[in-house]
């Protein structure tokens, strides 16, 4: 028989204790929807938006976008994922709006951050992009991935109400963010 030492004992506690917090944690986690970023581009004529052709699944055109990194602000993630599916360097005018429904992404539930950016440089499809293509309201592409079909249609008519008030989304995020 192994002699139990009051610091085998203590071990043994400590250990116990580290695997049922990790099993809670695993547990706990599992449960817990994703963010992510996605960053509607207007380029080059205010008209035209930038997607990307995704190069893994779900397949199909989608707004550029990612996850959010452990330490990262959305807005920075948002520059950082456009840079890295676009090659664009973009300027952030506005935090659009929010999508959380469950059923948005097949991967798992991911709320999404919706930002509107113009971009600067030349588009290039990197990393997740297997293409680039600029479209207009009138011309999108029939497969579009995750729930940016609905996105698109909801930006296009926000952009429509801001122009009846001569208004842009950039003028938007100036309004709202004057002290």
């Amino acid at each position: 028989m192994i002699p139990i030492t009051e610091n085998k004992v203590k071990i043994f506690r400590t250990l116990n204790i580290a695997i049922q917090k990790r099993k809670f944690y695993s547990r706990f986690m599992k449960n817990k929807p994703s963010v992510a970023v996605d960053i509607i581009i207007e380029f080059p004529d205010n008209d035209s938006i930038i997607l990307i052709k995704r190069k893994n699944p779900p397949y199909g055109w989608a707004i550029p976008g990612g996850f959010i990194e452990y330490g990262e602000s959305a807005e920075e993630a948002a520059v950082r994922e456009a840079k890295e599916e676009t090659n664009l360097d973009v300027e952030l005018m506005c935090q659009f709006h929010s999508y959380s429904e469950s059923w948005r992404d097949p991967r798992g539930h991911t709320i999404s951050i919706v930002f509107v950016a113009k971009g600067r440089g030349k588009a290039v499809a990197m990393d997740d992009a297997k293409e680039i293509g600029i479209f207009k309201e009138n011309n999108l592409p029939e497969e579009i991935a995750f729930d940016h079909k609905r996105i698109l249609k909801d930006y296009f008519r926000m952009k429509k109400f801001l122009k009846s008030l001569s208004l842009d989304f950039y003028s938007i995020n100036k309004i709202f963010s004057e002290d």
